[in-house]
């Protein structure tokens, strides 16, 4: 262990505390102090609360379709685990995304394995806050895309509060959401849970269903300190675990054309346990009447067992792996005579530890708002891995033939050791605001493999590297009149390589924008143009990118790659005598090529020529809402259109082709008294049958028509 993680270790459990802040009021920690400071801020920049009420909200991606400039694709319909992208970067397992809870970095290993495959469940959150541009600055480590912050329920501010949700729907959907909580004169205190699961649309050929559940404990205690109430100490306890039956395994184009929801019963066995553990703390002071210090401790422990299909008679995804378990679901069920069929599972058994201590000071010095940042990060990823060899028989059961040994198949550790600080300095002349940026990264990565030492008891072989990186940032905000802001912007783009990239080298460039936000007539908008020229393109090589045996969890290099693209939206709210109609509109366009021609070992770029588009980035995304609403009632639908993605840079393109899609929702509540509502959602309205993806040689189906209906009550 290192000199860096001890300190770690041992801060973390002298003081053990995380979230945030005070006045004289507890205030959820949020990276956009309110409405008005929008304007001020220098590129892109989202927040989401309305939303979260109104559309799917177990569901990330339907909620960040309402935010230009985000993508996503789909991958179990649920959102367990979201693949989210942002100005063209690339949305797997939103490894290029700096995603936090509360402030709090959220990925399981956002320096050493940046592919998450735990995202906090949205469900219980309160607002969803999207920045992109040279603000980010202040958040890292990568600063390619962009930042997205989730917000948990805060400490009410009443002395009691009790609420409760239940909700039903479609393929066995179910939900319960509670929480209780309080605070008298310097104490308060609240406790959540969120459950939710579902059977699943899709049925497997052997007869099972594919569901779900998952479960999120949360507790917070809050203390105000000093006779004058001007410090705040906020404990924050989170436990999640969910059990689903998910696969990569997907359907050959035929039988997608035939029976879209179904699913090879060489996939049966397929699951996913994991569980998640988080334990924060936030001390705020106010040091005086120009100074506020903010100190958080963090610990996140994610352990995760996704033992799935990774080889079908002998074949790999993307290789042969589909035909052969068509072939034998087809004969089975036209009673054709044929073998056992062999099918290899992995027990992909990895577990992750992410903890560090950051600190924020902010001071008003004149006419300068002065932010100074630093944070010492440490995180890992232990893999340990065994393959297990079944035989498919003709019953559609599977019989294990050769357990495998823990640790056989991958034994190895990565981390990383991060130290970072910032400085940001915002002044304004008249109707000019200047925000000025500086960030340092400091990182060890290390990778160490035992390989066929199962027990672990001599020395492994080690691989360590170090990245240092100095990333500045200035954007600018000009009052052309009260209603209109000109914005401007430029930012270094940094992406740390992870222990396994091939030439440790880090993903860089230059992220530029320029755009107006305007308040006329009663409507907002904004748009801006943004352009990325990167030096060194990140591709990580993982299951979820179709990767395979002795290169997974390897990093690959691309070299040069230009974005440029614009992002739109407006909303307004206009009012009749007995209803308000709000609008809501939200457009972005994207075009992302490869500046050189290589050859490729990841399957999602293949042999690459310049000039050639980035797979899975639409060209178009299209956001449209509307409906009618009053203080009793609301009815409100939603229109969103992604356009045709390539899922291989390289080949033809109309052999590697993600078709568009359109997909309507619809929700509506009905307020039956002060705390009484009920809801109705439906996604996917009209039923539309589409491709969600092609990533892993085979093809997922998109969500169809689902139907939940829900009570919500306080006392």
């Amino acid at each position: 262990m290192s000199r860096r993680t001890t300190f770690l270790t041992f801060t973390y459990l002298a003081m053990s505390i995380t979230t945030v802040f005070a006045e004289s009021n507890i205030e959820q920690i949020t990276i956009f102090n309110d409405a008005q400071s929008l304007d001020r801020i220098p590129g892109s920049a989202t927040l989401i609360i309305e939303s979260l009420d109104d559309f799917a909200v177990t569901d990330i991606m339907r909620i960040l379709a309402s935010a230009p400039g985000v993508y996503y694709m789909e991958e179990d319909g649920y959102g367990l685990r979201p693949n989210i992208g942002m100005r063209g970067n690339s949305s797997d397992r939103s490894e290029k995304v700096t995603v936090m809870e509360d402030g709090i970095l959220a990925a399981p290993a956002p320096y050493a394995s940046p592919a998450a495959y735990y995202f906090p469940t949205i469900g219980r959150m309160t607002s969803v806050e999207i920045l992109k541009g040279s603000s980010s600055v202040k958040y890292g480590p990568r600063t390619s895309g962009g930042v997205i912050n989730l917000t948990s329920v805060p400490i009410p501010n009443q002395s009691l509060t009790r609420k409760m949700e239940i909700s039903s729907g479609s393929d066995g959907f179910r939900k319960l959401h509670a929480l209780i909580g309080g605070r008298s004169e310097n104490i308060g205190m609240v406790a959540e849970v969120f459950h939710y699961g579902a059977d699943g649309f899709k049925t497997l050929n052997s007869g099972q269903g594919a569901g779900f559940e998952k479960t999120d404990l949360l507790s917070k205690m809050g203390l105000f300190l000093g006779a004058d109430k001007d410090q705040y100490l906020e404990f924050k306890f989170k436990y999640s675990d969910e059990d689903s039956d998910e696969t990569y395994l997907g359907l050959t184009q035929a039988d997608f054309n035939r029976l879209p929801y179904s699913r090879y019963s060489a996939s049966q066995l397929d699951n996913m346990q994991a569980e998640h553990k988080q334990v924060t703390a936030n001390y705020l002071a106010s040091l005086s009447e120009n100074s506020e210090l903010s100190i958080w401790i963090y610990r996140n422990e994610f352990a995760r067992n996704w033992y799935k299909t990774q080889k079908i008679g002998g074949f790999n995804f993307g290789q042969g792996a589909e035909i052969a378990a068509s072939v034998f679901d087809q004969n089975v069920n036209n009673d054709a005579p044929q073998s056992s069929l062999d099918v290899v599972l992995r027990a992909n058994n990895r577990s992750y530890l992410s903890q560090g201590i950051q600190a924020q000071l902010d001071y008003l010095l004149g006419e300068h708002q002065l932010l100074f940042g630093i944070r010492i990060h440490y995180d890992e990823m232990d893999r340990y891995q065994w393959e297990d060899s079944y035989l498919l028989s003709q019953n559609m059961t599977m019989q294990l033939i050769d357990a495998g040994v823990p640790g056989s198949n991958s034994n190895r550790l990565d981390s990383a050791d991060a130290f970072s600080v910032f400085i940001q300095d915002e002044v304004s002349f008249g109707a000019l605001t200047i925000t000025g940026g500086l960030r340092y990264e400091d990182i060890l990565l290390q990778r160490q493999d035992w390989e066929d030492d199962l027990a672990r008891l001599g020395n492994p072989t080690r691989k360590a590297n170090t990245v240092a990186a100095l990333l500045p940032a200035l954007g600018l905000t000009y009052t052309i009149s009260p209603e209109i802001t000109a914005l401007a912007g430029v930012q270094r783009a940094f992406s740390p390589p992870s222990p396994g990239n091939n030439q440790a080298r880090e993903e860089e460039g230059w992220n530029y924008e320029a755009g107006i936000r305007s308040h006329l007539f009663g409507w907002n908008s904004e748009i801006i143009g943004f352009y990325t020229s990167l030096d060194n393109l990140h591709g990580n090589c993982t299951n979820s990118q179709g990767c395979v045996d002795d290169t997974n969890v390897d990093q690959y290099n691309a070299g040069k790659v230009a974005i440029k693209g614009i992002e739109f939206s407006f909303n307004t709210q206009i009012s009749f005598k007995y209803f308000n109609l709000p609008i809501k509109f939200n457009y972005t366009y994207s075009n992302a090529k490869f500046e050189e021609s290589f050859n490729s070992s990841l399957d999602f770029w293949g042999e690459v020529s310049a000039g050639q588009k980035l797979p899975y980035l639409p060209e178009n995304v299209i956001r449209f809402e509307t409906g009618f609403e009053n203080e009793h009632w609301k009815l409100l639908g939603s229109w969103t259109f992604i356009d045709e993605m390539r899922s291989v840079s390289g080949g033809e393109l109309n052999r590697n082709t993600v078709p568009s899609r359109s997909i309507v929702d619809l929700t509506a509540s009905y307020l039956l008294n002060d705390r009484q509502k009920l809801s109705l959602t439906a996604e996917n309205l009209l039923d539309n049958v589409y491709i969600a993806t092609e990533r892993h040689g085979s093809i997922q189906p998109g969500k169809p028509l689902t139907i939940q209906i829900a009570y919500e009550i306080e006392f």
